[in-house]
């Protein structure tokens, strides 16, 4: 049982410790609250990236918007268990 409870609070301390974002405002930053969301995926822990996020693509049309890229509390969850072959994940977010 305290095994249990350990891993519990160590799960919830990288999650709360881990969260990180970053935010972009395009022009004015978002108007209509309109979300595309994609995950961009890493190797090596982050050096080497394994797919292609465009976030130009993402926003469409629109000449206002904000790109925010985190770890959020998913991305953790995902990397405890892909760390350990180094592939690791970000949420990439384009409000329009």
């Amino acid at each position: 049982m305290k095994k249990v409870v350990a891993l519990i609070l160590i799960i919830g301390l990288i999650m709360m410790l881990g969260c990180a974002a970053h935010v972009h405002k395009v022009g004015v930053g978002a108007k209509k609250g309109i979300t595309v969301q994609k995950r961009q995926w890493y190797a090596l822990w982050g050096l080497a990236p394994l797919n292609e996020i465009d976030t130009r693509t993402m926003a469409g049309d629109a000449k206002d918007y904000e790109i925010k890229t985190e770890a959020s509390a998913v991305d953790i969850i995902i990397n405890i268990f892909t760390s350990y072959i180094t592939i690791t994940s970000r949420t990439v977010t384009v409000t329009k």
